[in-house]
């Protein structure tokens, strides 16, 4: 059997879905016993358990052949790294009373880093928890959502315009969260070997001058990417709810981003996936 963190979200929903139709014996756990009716209708055993209640999670967890795990963020959480850390521990602590012997772990690109890397920082300190407690750990860093670009469509469809703090031409690896979803599930299907690092990426490198260009091909209007500076990032992601230290600790990233300073670890072994970007725009529109 395996156990699916995030069933709700993208990746999870993803992985849980692989899994299923691999014909496995997947539990999914929810936080709340109405989101998890759906899955328990497509054939997969539900638990109802939250990080925060550590023996209701280990619980879930036990007799599981491997988990996928990802700790969801609060961004309104005030001191947001501590608590994201202590989120880390808590799925650590259950991870090693259940005895699950592989996790599957959601990190980022440049989780290898200890710091000025925004909230990346947090999935470090998961990679270096789980990995001390986990017999076998299969790290999962993918690059930058092409979902992240999905708020934007309405305002290129009212403006034509598509806001980013990313410098216009710059190419970045991208990725679809259905390439990291079945990334997860065959990785759990092929069972652990120790730690293992698995970098992701799309199958090619884009620009936001390219979003923009796809963005526009699918509506049928010319979109132009509009950059903001990095002073805007604050502003804007405390406008959404976030935080100002997780607001300041996401212009921290975007900073670390463009002078280069957030990478691959092992930028020679990269697994890419096949969704391109104008198949993940059209998934998200």
């Amino acid at each position: 059997m395996f156990v699916v963190l995030g069933a709700t979200g993208h990746t999870g929903s993803v992985v849980a879905e692989t899994l299923l139709a691999r014909k496995q014996a997947v539990r999914v756990v929810v936080r709340a016993a109405d989101k998890g009716a759906a899955w328990k209708a497509k054939g997969a055993d539900v638990a109802v358990a939250s990080l925060e209640d550590v023996p209701a999670m280990t619980k879930a967890l036990t007799g599981a052949t491997g988990l996928y795990l990802l700790v969801p963020p609060n961004y309104g959480a005030a001191a947001w790294l501590k608590e994201q850390r202590q989120r880390m521990d808590q799925a650590a602590e259950a991870v090693k009373a259940s005895g699950v012997s592989h996790v599957v772990f959601l990190s980022s690109v440049g989780g290898q880093l200890a710091g000025g890397t925004g909230p990346i920082q947090a999935v470090h300190y998961g990679e270096q928890q789980l990995g001390s407690v986990a017999k076998h750990l299969t790290v999962l860093r993918p690059c930058y959502f092409m979902d992240n670009w999905a708020p934007g469509i309405g305002m290129a469809k009212g403006q034509g315009l598509l806001p980013t703090f990313i410098a216009p031409a710059a190419k970045v690896p991208m990725i679809s969260t259905l390439d990291i979803g079945r990334t997860g599930a065959e990785r759990l299907l092929a069972g652990g070997s120790g730690k293992r690092i698995v970098e992701l990426a799309g199958p090619e490198e884009y620009s936001p001058n390219d979003v923009a260009l796809a963005v526009g091909q699918m509506l049928g209007k010319p979109v132009a990417a509009q950059h903001a500076p990095l002073s805007a990032v604050v502003p804007t992601f405390t406008s959404f709810g976030f935080s100002a230290e997780a607001a300041a600790l996401f212009e921290e990233m975007y900073a670390a981003f463009a002078k280069g300073a957030i990478g691959y670890e092992y930028p020679g072994q990269l697994v890419r996936g096949t969704v391109t970007l104008a198949e993940g725009l059209r998934r998200m529109a």
